[in-house]
């Protein structure tokens, strides 16, 4: 993580002053751009806050989408709580919050305002434009699982995983599908796999 901050228009900006406030439109870009969810804006969020902004690595940053997850509460939210602490503490993770909800909120109570279900359905345009819009979403979707995948060095070998834990997640099957399960199983294999590194490891050098 670097220890300067770049403003919107490409000039460096001192940490203690500029950072907050980048931060802050930072996410009420994604958020006022992103359609479709926490998932689809994940790429948008690594763009910016990975390749962009250089705020984080590209590890770092899978890290904290692995803990977002396992968090309680809105995908995005919870990605831009965890960046913005990484950054800032408690403030950049009130900033980072409330530009990413701030526009989701804007957007939505316009919608509630001044457009129904009824009026989305029976109109053309409004209809041909949120059909335009589902394809983009299902690829803003798709690009970080495939990132994220190439991020965790998922290969040929342990692409299963992944594919059996979304197969049976998507079976709906009593118990096996709850996303909870594979969460907290997948928490104590990477302790277990932990654990026995360092146990071997120890061992080794018990025995020079």
């Amino acid at each position: 993580m670097t220890n300067t901050s770049i403003t919107p228009d490409g000039s460096q900006a001192s940490p203690q002053k500029g950072l907050l406030g980048t931060l802050f439109w930072t996410f009420v870009k994604i958020g006022a751009f992103t359609f479709g969810g926490g998932w689809a804006m994940i790429s948008i969020i690594q763009r910016e806050v990975v390749d962009k902004y250089h705020w984080i690595e590209k590890e770092e940053f899978l890290d904290l989408l692995a803990v977002a997850q396992s968090m309680p509460g809105i995908l995005a939210v919870n990605i831009a709580v965890t960046v913005g602490d990484n950054l800032r503490g408690l403030r950049g993770s009130l900033v980072a919050a409330l530009g990413t909800i701030l526009p989701c909120f804007l957007i939505i109570l316009a919608i509630a305002m001044f457009l129904t279900p009824e009026l989305i359905t029976s109109n053309e345009v409004l209809s041909a434009i949120f059909k335009g819009i589902r394809p983009a979403v299902v690829a803003l979707i798709v690009a970080p699982v495939i990132t994220s995948a190439k991020a965790a060095k998922i290969g040929w070998k342990t692409a299963w995983i992944p594919a059996v834990v979304a197969l049976l997640i998507w079976s709906k099957l009593p118990v096996v599908s709850n996303p909870i399960l594979f969460i907290v199983l997948g928490g104590l294999l990477g302790w277990w796999q932990l654990y026995t590194v360092r146990r071997r490891t120890a061992g080794k050098g018990g025995e020079k």
